[in-house]
């Protein structure tokens, strides 16, 4: 058989070293290597995607002239595996981050402003919806005390664990608290009863009690004087408590209702709001008598209270007028005024952040920076649940802890922790 037999003339057919191609979209057309296989392959019509967009490409009629490609086929099959491989990795990413966000919800932890970051919650066993009020920290137990104004009861939280080791009874309408660490007690203020607790750590209950005026309130321990100050506030006095004796050695009488009061470990002074007159007025703890008494200017109805002793300020919670005063404790002058969210109570401070929270009952707690004695600014207002009248600050965490009687008006008893956000931006201002 003539291997030449099909061919006219029995002439070999010229050799055809390469096939052209043109794309659909662009309309360039490009050649490839005779006999190379196709994306098409098996496919009615053949096919290779353009080196210049992408797109389709077919085989070219007779008569086109290639323009050259810009890459080879073999190149753009790179491009497209590089661009798959890369759209599965950000896919991947996006997934592990939302899960990860979940699981960080689930368990709690919420970035609800620049400053603070909710972390956990600890759940109370106490009555739900009911007020809660002051707290205060053991820092040689780890432990974080806090009263459960509308229920009488006092909580003993372990900070280790984040969980509730003890709930003290016998404490009506407990409001304030504070804690004498060298005898391992807690003086408590109970509204409902008019009387002063004291509890024994060591029993975990109530051993003791003695009467004071209408509405006791905020409590305030002079260490060095062995003297606990407790502010009645509609009574209109300051009890003095010898805590060794566990007795009240003196009442002091105001024309204002007291509010918050403070001890100045620097001045060894105690400081207390006269928040009817917009007054603070300083007691020597030596001879438990007032030698002085000073107008906050700018401020209406300063409640709460927080100092910073080594730059001498005072923070007040002014809440007729919703504004935070900083006040000089040298000078007795108020400088500076900053706006809060509505229906501030409880002010803390913490001294290795230099930041002020100030609880607002309006659902936020409002965050200052004390960037030196001059220079007081605020940061924000963090969105919390309404009715948080009290908040902790940890010292050495950082964390801080505010108490919730409700969730989106259902109610609920528990205690919420936020970690500080270190390093935000508003803080590098």
């Amino acid at each position: 058989m003539n291997e030449t037999a099909g061919h006219e003339g029995g002439a070999e057919p010229p050799e055809q070293s390469s096939i052209p191609y043109v794309c659909t979209d662009c309309r360039r057309t490009f050649a490839v290597p005779a006999g190379a296989p196709s994306q098409m392959d098996g496919l009615a019509v053949e096919g290779l995607t353009c080196p210049w967009c992408g797109r389709w490409a077919m085989p070219a009629p007779d008569g086109w002239v290639t323009t050259g490609p810009k890459r080879s086929v073999l190149g753009a099959a790179a491009v497209w595996i590089g661009a798959v491989i890369l759209a599965c990795l950000v896919g991947l990413l996006g997934y592990l981050a939302w899960t990860e966000k979940d699981a960080g919800e689930a368990a709690g932890e919420q970035r609800v402003g620049t400053s603070l970051k909710r972390a956990a919650v600890i759940d109370l066993p106490g009555p739900a919806g009911r007020r809660f009020d002051y707290l205060t920290i053991d820092y040689d137990d780890h432990y974080l005390f806090s009263a459960h104004l509308g229920a009488g009861l006092l909580y003993v939280i372990d900070l280790r664990t984040n969980a509730v080791v003890k709930t003290i009874t016998g404490v009506p309408g407990i409001e304030g608290v504070a804690y004498v660490p060298e005898l391992r007690k807690l003086y408590t203020s109970n509204w409902y009863e008019n009387r002063i607790g004291i509890v024994d750590l060591t029993q975990m209950a109530v051993i003791k009690t003695l009467p004071t005026a209408d509405k006791p309130d905020g409590i305030a321990y002079a260490g060095p004087f062995h003297k606990a100050y407790v502010s009645a506030e509609r009574g209109k006095v300051e009890a003095v408590v010898d805590v060794r004796e566990d007795r009240i050695v003196k009442t002091l009488h105001f024309d204002s209702e007291t509010g918050v009061p403070q001890y100045d470990p620097v001045a060894r002074k105690v400081y207390v709001n006269l928040q009817d007159r917009n007054v603070l007025a300083v007691i020597d703890p030596i001879s438990d008598t007032v030698v002085g008494q000073y107008p906050v200017i700018g401020c209406a109805g300063n409640h709460g209270m927080e100092l910073d002793p080594e730059r001498r300020l005072a923070f007040l919670s002014c809440e007729g007028n919703d504004m935070l005063t900083v006040f000089n404790l040298d000078t007795h002058h108020a400088v500076a005024h900053l706006p809060m969210a509505k229906g501030a109570d409880v002010v803390q401070y913490d001294p290795g952040l230099r930041r002020i929270y100030v609880a607002c009952s309006s659902g936020f707690i409002s965050v200052f920076q004390a960037d030196d004695p001059e220079h007081v600014r605020k940061i924000e207002d963090v969105p919390v649940e309404r009715k948080v009248h009290s908040l902790a600050v940890d010292v050495k965490t950082h964390r801080v802890y505010a108490p919730e009687e409700e969730e989106q008006g259902r109610p609920v008893a528990r205690m919420v922790v936020f970690d500080a956000l270190v390093g935000a931006p508003s803080d590098r201002q």
